[in-house]
């Protein structure tokens, strides 16, 4: 990876639409995939693309998640920079969360300004924005470079999908020539059938330029709703970097589950490789098509398995008791099924309670 590039993840989500799943939860730690955490991805990708520091912006229980990152993702090579935390964290002098009164970040934009001083530092060319609750796999290098060769101020990782579910995320139309024409944030009536893919990269000079602009005014503090259409009424060039393969925004309890159904699939969305390993890295996990009580579900090494797994994803620790039945559902970190039990399209948290996803009507316990 070249250098000056500053990458910045954006992880300051609570996860309140996730229901029983976010509650007492930091979204981007939410489990994923029998094997990591939503913010795993960005990560995992951010050091395969070479990428040798990742610039956290997050102010939600940050206490929580840089000890859980710092406890996780350090190592030779890679790491994760806290900004006005880093050093005191890092020296054990004592973390001191933001003072009373403060004025709090409204949004992902605001995010960006506030650390202003961590992330346009000298050397800094290019910003790389990433988000912490996004299932991808992806090498940043060839979008990076792509960018420095056109020149453009900003470049836009975009996806094709199906027209109907474009009202969900940000629409995006190029013309002939390739530069962006319209940015729309969650169009009531879409005309195109490509989204923003929530990650990019910005030349670092006219980012902080549009953000400084825009701080202080009338603005929703957002980089989708605000930045981007700045610069694209700015007449700054803005250039478009097709994403291949799987992309998942893990917005809601439905996709988080859906997602989950599709590892599981015939042909999955992403292989069991491509999922990063950091929920007990040393248990082994497999797809299993057919065996005894097992029916085309991941699942660890240390199952405990004395029922029936239907097209179910499994962490490690999990025990499924006697004559119990799980079909198409997500069963976290040691999660116990009693014996008996039916649970069907549901979440079974580590503590026992069951989430509906289904009939979306809150959670129970079995």
């Amino acid at each position: 990876m070249a250098d000056g590039v500053r990458a910045a993840l954006l992880a300051g989500g609570e996860g309140r639409r996730m229901g029983a799943l976010g509650h007492g939860r930091l979204k981007p730690l939410v489990p994923f995939g029998g094997s990591c955490r939503l913010i795993d991805f960005s990560l995992a990708n951010a050091e395969a693309s070479g990428l040798d520091e990742v610039l956290l912006l997050s102010q939600y229980e940050e206490r929580q998640l840089m000890d859980d990152l710092y406890r996780t993702w350090w190592r030779p090579g890679f790491r994760v920079h806290f900004g006005p935390y880093d050093r005191s964290y890092r020296e054990g002098t004592g973390y001191r969360p933001p003072a009373p009164g403060g004025t709090p970040e409204r949004g992902t934009a605001d995010a960006l300004i506030r650390k202003a001083p961590y992330l346009f530092g000298p050397g800094t060319s290019e910003v790389l924005v990433l988000h912490a609750d996004h299932v991808y796999r992806f090498d940043y290098g060839p979008l990076i470079a792509a960018h420095r060769r056109s020149g453009a101020a900003l470049t836009v990782a975009y996806q094709r999908i199906e027209r109907r579910y474009v009202h969900l995320f940000g629409m995006v139309e190029f013309d002939a020539s390739g530069s962006l024409t319209a940015f729309v944030e969650k169009p009531a009536e879409p005309t195109s059938d490509l989204v923003f893919a929530a990650f990019c990269v910005f030349d670092a000079v006219r980012l902080h330029h549009y953000l400084e602009k825009l701080d202080g005014t009338d603005w929703q503090h957002d980089i989708s709703r605000d930045v981007i259409p700045a610069m694209l009424a700015g007449g700054e060039r803005i250039l478009g970097h097709e994403v291949p393969g799987h992309w998942e925004d893990i917005g809601t309890v439905d996709r988080y589950h859906r997602a989950h159904l599709a590892l599981v699939d015939a042909e999955p969305s992403l292989a069991l490789s491509q999922l990063p390993c950091t929920v007990r890295p040393k248990v082994r996990r497999e797809v299993v098509v057919s065996a005894p009580g097992v029916d085309r579900s991941l699942v660890p090494g240390d199952l405990v398995n004395e029922g029936l797994l239907e097209h179910s994803v499994a962490f490690p620790g999990v025990r499924v008791g006697a004559g119990a039945r799980v079909s198409r559902s997500v069963l976290l970190p040691g999660a116990v099924v009693p014996a008996g039990a039916e649970i069907d399209s549901a979440i079974v948290l580590e503590d026992g309670t069951v989430q509906s996803v289904a009939s979306r009507t809150g959670a129970a316990r079995v």
